[in-house]
């Protein structure tokens, strides 16, 4: 978001996205969160021989109708097509392994009503957004325990586009930054976990912040859930939505893991035998798992 920016081109994409609960390990639940039906599939397009425009901090850039009457996190959503049937809680027990990832991030925030979303800066050009993207999905996260676990760069960049339509510049009012919408207290535990010093409102750095956040999803819902089968294959899932590994991470991305894949009964503390997997918000998880496949931006 420090360096270039062009004109950003708004394509309406419809889709119904239900609403959401938003809640964390822990933690009490807050209000449902809603999303808007038609949402925006918006990003900055590099345009040749033109010099970018600064836009002064905390000015609102050109945003589409959509994102400025969210309240919340803006959710680009994927086309509408046969939706898969949801499960819940339903996932048979995998073989649980001791858990490694005994903490867990905050409870997302919910959104303020009536707030709308800003923007700050300048926008990163969608080249420089799919470089920082395909940046953060190429890393290894534990290359000595799990080298295996890899978050595959169509889940990356269909996150992003989800969560922000790429936009690098803009600030939800749950506090969501950026392309990941990470919102701070998320990253300031995804870089106390990793030891890192990510900064949320550099677009490099929230592209790694959401990608890191997504392995370590995959990681601690891999061990509790999937007898540490960290992979993130769609072939693995049936139309039962609990029944993958990586329809709980998307879900968990959304709402938080403890929303999505309990450890315990009763309040306890790990280790203990961890509750069913549940996918509270099917809509964001299908929306999701669209755009992996069919998003514009997996073409940029």
């Amino acid at each position: 978001m420090r360096r270039g920016v062009g004109r950003l081109a708004a394509a309406t994409v419809v889709a119904l996205l239900a609403t959401t609960a938003v809640t964390g390990c822990g933690g009490d639940e807050p209000p449902a969160r809603g999303v808007a039906a038609d949402l925006p599939t918006a990003a900055p397009i590099d345009e040749p021989g033109e010099e970018p425009a600064d836009a002064p901090a905390d000015a609102p850039s050109e945003a589409p109708p959509a994102v400025e009457a969210m309240g919340g996190r803006p959710s680009p959503s994927a086309p509408a097509s046969a939706k898969p049937t949801v499960g819940r809680p339903g996932a048979p027990r995998r073989p649980v392994k001791a858990l490694t990832e005994t903490k867990a991030p905050p409870a997302p925030k919910p959104p303020v009503v009536g707030c709308k979303p800003h923007y700050k800066g300048t926008a990163a050009t969608r080249a420089q957004v799919k470089k920082a993207l395909t940046d953060a999905a190429g890393k290894t996260y534990w290359p000595s325990s799990a080298p295996e676990i890899r978050v595959p760069l169509s889940l990356v960049k269909a996150t992003a586009w989800q969560e922000s339509g790429w936009q690098s510049n803009i600030y939800a009012c749950d506090s969501g930054v950026g392309l990941m919408q990470v919102q701070p207290p998320t990253a300031t535990f995804v870089n106390d976990r990793f030891e890192k010093t990510y900064d949320v409102d550099d677009y490099r750095d929230n592209a790694v912040l959401g990608a890191n956040y997504l392995a370590w999803l995959t990681k601690k819902i891999g061990d509790s859930h999937f007898g540490s089968d960290y992979r993130l294959d769609v072939s693995l899932c049936t139309p039962t939505l609990t029944s993958c590994l990586l329809n709980a991470v998307i879900a968990a991305y959304n709402v938080g893991p403890g929303k999505v894949a309990p450890d315990c009964d009763d309040g306890g503390h790990p280790p203990c035998e961890p509750l069913p997997l549940t996918i509270p918000n099917d809509d964001y998880v299908y929306n999701v798992r669209e755009l992996m496949t069919t998003c514009e931006c997996l073409a940029f």
